[in-house]
């Protein structure tokens, strides 16, 4: 198991990582972030993405499905990727890994290799 700082020093060593965070959905609070200078403002993101989380959590519940099977949710903007994941082993507790990365740079499949990886160990 390893911390919060070391697990998102972690996931901003992806390729094209441009800001990490690790939020409490129930209170929209950030509870860690990394981030590189040009990075978006990850308070604005632990409150907006919130949302995007709890909006899918729903439609899941909605169709029966358990929201255990959530393994990510990507959003893909012209120049970025936003991914969140939930912490599977707190994911009922309401917390999230968030990454930013630059789309032309990043690896999809390899970031979200990695976050599910740094999910799976983080000790929160």
């Amino acid at each position: 198991m390893t911390d919060i700082q070391e697990s998102l020093r972690e996931v901003m060593g992806c390729e094209g990582a441009l800001a990490a965070s690790l939020v409490d959905y129930l209170s929209r609070i950030s509870l860690g972030a990394v981030q590189a200078p040009r990075g978006p403002d990850l308070e604005k993101v632990a409150y907006g993405d919130t949302d995007v989380l709890r909006a899918k959590l729903s439609t899941l519940e909605l169709l029966g499905y358990d929201p255990e099977r959530l393994e990510d949710i990507v959003v893909t903007l012209d120049t970025e990727y936003h991914v969140i994941r939930p912490l599977s082993r707190r994911a009922r507790q309401g917390v999230f890994l968030y990454l930013v990365a630059d789309r032309a740079r990043a690896d999809l499949g390899a970031t979200r290799a990695t976050m599910r990886d740094v999910a799976r160990r983080l000790d929160v």
